[in-house]
């Protein structure tokens, strides 16, 4: 799928279309995965530990089905060698409840492999203030046991 012009967000080449991929993914990226991971990549968040092309995708195809309009927008990038950090806001809707366009605050370190691939993908961001306090009920809970603990 050809997307426009790379926001030159970095002067590696392997990490700008790394960065041009999550700016303007979409459902029909997922299956071509395997041009920015290696097949035995690892990724890891809050919610994923997966190893290998096919479970990568199925956490993307999940995203996909479980919220409307999520995209990325990565504000900063950090190059060293084969390692890159991205921060980002991910922003999305949840589909089962109507409210307003969430936005998520994280980071990816990536690193890579010889031929520019991502071999290893972790994402940092925190469940519970970033998305649980933004459900409805469970939001509620957690502001509430937040201030609890906080005295």
């Amino acid at each position: 799928m050809e997307h426009g012009p790379v926001t030159q967000k970095t002067a590696d080449p392997r990490v700008a279309r790394i960065v041009e991929l999550f700016e303007h993914f979409t459902r029909d990226d997922v299956a071509r995965l395997g041009e920015f991971y290696a097949a035995k990549a690892h990724f890891k968040d809050p919610f994923n530990d997966v190893r290998g092309l096919s479970a990568v995708q199925q956490v993307f195809r999940h995203m996909f089905d479980a919220l409307d309009e999520p995209r990325f927008v990565v504000r900063d990038v950090i190059v060293q060698g084969d390692q890159c950090f991205l921060s980002w806001d991910f922003l999305f809707r949840f589909k089962r409840y109507r409210e307003g366009l969430q936005t998520v605050h994280g980071g990816s370190q990536l690193q890579l492999d010889a031929i520019g691939l991502i071999l290893h993908h972790r994402d940092y961001w925190d469940a519970a203030e970033e998305l649980y306090e933004k459900l409805p009920l469970v939001g509620s809970l957690m502001r509430w046991l937040k201030k609890r603990a906080s005295g």
